[in-house]
């Protein structure tokens, strides 16, 4: 199987070893848990914006789309959804604290990114198939990962989700998330010294 297809594939599992080794070296602190929190929380704040505008369009299991969605943080970045998880991981990393902090949160941010940039590739390759030269046209303008500060201007025509499907939508993220941070918690008082309580 080509890497790419293996990681879309498996996108949903691929951060489980990361996730582990977090656990196992984590030692809670005030300040990483409350700076890890917040970036966390910009990154969902990035996936949310890509979900109320796509919605459940780009979250398929198969390679492509039935539509190009270039609106709202869309005109800002091609990729939102994963571009918030690698926010989120790095967050994670800095919440989890531990004696491997640095050396996870550069991990997690070389790891996913290399990781993305195989998925990226491969629905890069299906969404010009599908889409040609308006796809190309919004390659140009907007950015992979990395988002650029004024929207593409170019007209739009694609109705947000409203917010009650966005929830739904996102709430397996959500509950792993907040899974994630109860075990790192019941861990922290059962073998740390609490350095947070």
């Amino acid at each position: 199987m080509e890497i790419r297809k293996f990681f879309f594939r498996h996108r949903g599992i691929t951060p489980v070893p990361f996730v582990l080794i977090l656990l196992y070296q984590s030692n809670l602190s005030k300040w990483g848990v409350i700076a890890g929190l917040i970036i966390i929380a910009l990154g969902e704040a990035i996936r949310i914006a890509g979900v109320h505008m796509a919605g459940g369009r780009t979250r398929t299991r198969n390679v492509g789309a039935n539509e190009l969605c270039t609106s709202g943080i869309f005109a800002h970045v091609r990729n939102p959804l994963y571009l918030g998880n690698v926010i989120i991981y790095i967050g994670f990393a800095i919440t989890a604290g531990g004696p491997w902090i640095w050396y996870l949160t550069v991990i997690a941010l070389v790891y996913f990114v290399v990781q993305y940039a195989f998925i990226i590739s491969l629905e890069e390759d299906k969404l010009s198939e599908l889409f040609g030269a308006k796809y190309e046209e919004y390659q140009q303008n907007v950015p992979r990962l990395i988002p650029r500060l004024s929207a593409w201007k170019k007209e739009h025509d694609f109705v947000p989700e409203p917010w009650k499907k966005v929830l739904r939508a996102e709430k397996s993220t959500l509950f792993n998330q907040c899974i994630f941070l109860i075990i790192l918690i019941i861990k922290e008082l059962l073998f740390n010294t609490p350095n947070v309580f």
